[in-house]
């Protein structure tokens, strides 16, 4: 069954107040790609479906109102004929929930929320430190090298790595670190080993000539006014995508899973979750959700290590 919905829904003080909140969430300085999912969901497919159902005002939507719409999404079938996951299903009522969230807060008649379904657990699989090495060994230019290097051993984010200006390298004394713009323009600084910091600083000198950008990672092609651009987040997917195809890796793989490979690997080797949190810029729930990744053999060895009696010195 289709979701039933109202193309192009007329105005309704519902629809302004979905607007309104997504200038707020602008305003706060979300990221592009979670403002265009916010959009979609609230606007593509509440919004019409709200209009369908003769829904105008927000104070009209009762428990059971959420709870048909919630049901929709569970009788909805894709082309495929297939029905959403949970996690789909999830995506679409979580910017719902949220709106009326910020709804209550700025005073409006908010009476209910939609009920999210639980999820299924996935157990995300990751890299392995010697299957980065083969990504890494698999390129033959140096540029898509350090790319591949970035992720995993900095755990850059796919916008933070493309972002990323010569200047953002800060160095103190004998440490390094790239300062990176995060989620909602946060500024974090993320440490840098000095062997990745050498190739950082010969990538950068060796097309100083050429470049009319500071961005570190600039494209091997110049651009319609001759210039050597940016790389994009999509050249950046790409780079990710030929180092598997040459490295001849069958899991699927993608640049956040590289960062978060990183992620897992740095509390196997032991790095305090709260560290953790303040380098990858990532809430303590997303950390408590890599440790989900640690084995038996990772437990043993993390009990083995807190319990037994340290050697005199």
């Amino acid at each position: 069954m289709p979701i039933r919905i109202v193309k192009n829904p007329p105005a309704s003080p519902l629809s302004d107040l979905v607007g309104y909140y997504l200038a707020s969430c602008v305003a706060r300085g979300l990221m592009p790609k979670t403002l265009k999912q916010y959009e979609y969901s609230l606007e593509a497919v509440f919004l019409p479906w709200c209009a369908a159902e003769g829904v105008t005002t927000i104070a009209e939507l009762d428990q059971r109102q959420l709870d048909r719409f919630t049901s929709t999404l569970h009788e909805h079938r894709t082309a495929a004929g297939k029905p959403l996951s949970r996690d789909s299903i999830c995506t679409y009522l979580r910017p719902v929930r949220l709106l009326l969230n910020w709804a209550s807060r700025e005073g409006e008649d908010v009476t209910a929320k939609p009920q999210l379904p639980r999820r299924e657990h996935q157990v995300r699989d990751v890299l392995s430190r010697e299957e980065l090495d083969l990504l890494e060994a698999a390129m033959p230019g140096e540029r898509d090298k350090v790319i591949i290097r970035v992720f995993a051993d900095c755990g850059l984010r796919l916008e933070e790595l493309t972002r990323l200006q010569a200047g953002d390298i800060v160095r103190a004394g004998r440490q390094a670190h790239l300062r990176v713009l995060g989620k909602r323009d946060r500024i974090r600084d993320v440490p840098v080993l000095p062997s990745l910091l050498r190739r950082l600083d010969r990538l950068i000198a060796s097309r100083e000539d050429e470049r009319s950008s500071d961005a570190v990672f600039l494209t091997r092609r110049r651009g319609p006014l001759g210039d050597y651009e940016p790389l994009t987040s999509g050249g950046v997917y790409q780079v990710v995508k030929e180092a598997v195809t040459r490295a001849k890796i069958t899991k699927r793989v993608y640049p956040h899973l590289l960062r978060h490979s990183w992620m897992t690997e740095m509390l196997r080797r032991g790095m305090n979750p709260v560290q953790l949190s303040i380098i990858a810029g990532a809430s303590p729930e997303v950390i408590a959700a890599c440790y989900t990744h640690l084995n038996k053999s990772d437990a043993f060895e993390a009990m083995t290590r807190a319990l037994m009696p340290r050697s005199p010195r």
